[in-house]
């Protein structure tokens, strides 16, 4: 795992290109937000049961329109199929399926671009439903201003 981790790395050392989307939102406009109905104590039947996350998330026909909406105030290059709208906290740590505050448009291609943090996603997500991590520890990696640093330490890379 340590060398997968360290070979992705190895891509990602270099400086994005001059004018290249940060990857991460901007937390003014995209602070996050949770998912009320998701617990501690309910996660099994929750954030950890088979067709939850399926069942919350919103149509496509939504985070596109919305995903425009964004792209057009963030002044963002490119067509729309460029980005993936993201949720910030994952649904599957709980993050709020539809409130703007916790989705933005992610880049698909660069540096540390959204098939990365979903990687993260999915390790933190596994280990919230493993009892490895709390709720609010899983909540907490990715309401930190920089997930990349999240992503570093998560995988102890640093």
């Amino acid at each position: 795992m340590r060398f997968i981790v360290l070979l992705l790395l190895a891509g990602l050392a270099f400086p994005a290109a001059a004018g290249e989307q940060d990857p991460f939102p901007d937390h003014q406009r995209t602070p996050g937000a949770l998912n009320p109905d998701v617990t501690q104590d309910n996660l099994q039947e929750t954030v950890c049961a088979a067709g939850w996350i399926e069942k919350i998330t919103p149509p496509p026909a939504q985070l596109d329109k919305l995903k425009a909406k964004q792209m057009k105030q963030l002044h963002l290059r490119g067509p729309a199929k460029n980005y993936q709208e993201d949720h910030l906290v994952p649904l599957c740590a709980g993050g709020s399926p539809s409130d703007p505050r916790n989705l933005w448009p992610q880049r698909i291609e660069g540096d540390w671009n959204s098939r990365v943090k979903d990687q993260l996603e999915t390790a933190v997500c596994k280990a919230l439903c493993s009892g490895d991590v709390t709720l609010e520890h899983a909540r907490s990696i990715f309401l930190e201003p920089d997930w990349t640093k999240e992503f570093l330490k998560f995988y102890h890379v640093e």
